[in-house]
Parts: C-alpha cells; structure tokens; sequence
C-alpha cells in the first residue's frame, strides 16, 4: 500500500499527472503512427518520439522520489525504467526502418504505460 508519506509528498500526485501525459504522448505517437501508413505525419511522429522520451525520464525521476523519499512500491520505478529502455531501443530500430520489432515494442509501452496509469489513478493501490 501506498502510505500516508507518500500521499502527503505530492509525489503521488506528480506521479499520476505525469501518468496521464505521458500516456496520452504516447497514445498520440500511436496514431501519427496510423498516419503514416497513409504518407503522412512523419514530422509529428518523429517529433513526439522526443516528447515521449523526455516524459518517461520525468515519469522515472518522479517514481524514484516516490518510492525512495515517500516510500511507495518500488514496481512502478523499475516499470517506468523498462518503458524508457525500451522507448529508446524501439526509436533507434523505427529510425533505422526495422518495423518489424518497433510497432510490437511500441505497443508494449503503451501497455505498460496504460497499467501504471490505472495503477497510478486506482482508488486502491496495492505495493
């Protein structure tokens, strides 16, 4: 459970807003995907590429500081971790046209980010 340090530090709260953002960039990276199958969006996928990769350092930098200053589960940091690595490896493989590897890992992030997001936003947070 999430103790009563961690929902007075604000960090929980900063954790679920950053949540929410970087889902929702992640989301849109998702459809300018869609849009390039049709020749376009090119710019805006490339460009949210970097608008997702900065949100998951400041999702992981603010699951750290939960976890360790307020004492909340541990999981969600070593989560946002993977969706960074991993938000990293599938943009080096998209920019080097191995699309084969990159939509599957794109859609393991969004489920990942989708499941801290629920965890995040839950009435009832388990550690």
């Amino acid at each position: 459970m999430v103790t009563q340090v961690a929902k007075g530090s604000g960090y929980l709260t900063a954790f679920k807003a950053v949540t929410v953002v970087n889902t929702l960039a992640v989301l849109v990276q998702a459809v300018s995907a869609g849009m390039l199958l049709s020749g376009g969006a090119s710019g805006l996928h490339g460009a949210g590429a970097l608008v997702v990769h900065v949100l998951g350092l400041i999702q992981l930098v603010v699951a750290v500081l939960l976890w360790r200053s307020g004492r909340g589960p541990g999981w969600p940091a070593l989560t946002a971790l993977v969706v960074l690595l991993t938000g990293f490896a599938q943009s080096a493989l998209g920019g080097s046209g191995v699309v084969l590897v990159h939509v599957p890992l794109g859609m393991a992030i969004f489920g990942l980010s989708v499941w801290l997001l629920v965890w995040a936003c839950s009435p009832r947070r388990a550690s």
